[in-house]
């Protein structure tokens, strides 16, 4: 099983998720209360083991723009979960070392 904890804003909740086995955790960008700005997820990610994989939460943000946040913060993967289409999936796949596209149930 593969397990990813999202939302993640503070550096001792990320360590505690890895601490209790989470492989991932997820650092959202979209408008929301658990948004988090480019240089605190990178501050967290930096001190985080190496093993886990970092991942941006996006929703419908430019692929120019999700590939310049996962890079800078030096995040591992990219989880779109907006509307973006097939050619900016594209894009961001080929600049992103794992990129996740989300799909609502019934899509």
């Amino acid at each position: 099983m593969f397990i990813k904890i999202c939302g993640m804003t503070r550096e001792e909740d990320a360590l505690l998720a890895t601490a209790l086995g989470a492989d991932a955790v997820g650092f959202v960008f979209a408008p929301s209360s658990r948004q988090i700005a480019p240089q605190v997820a990178r501050d967290i990610a930096r001190q985080l083991p190496g093993d886990i994989l970092t991942v941006g939460v996006f929703r419908d943000e430019s692929a120019e723009r999700v590939v310049e946040i996962v890079n800078g913060a030096g995040l591992r993967a990219a989880q779109l979960h907006g509307h973006e289409s097939p050619a900016e999936c594209r894009f961001v796949a080929e600049r992103v070392p794992i990129t996740i596209k989300a799909l609502p149930a019934g899509s």
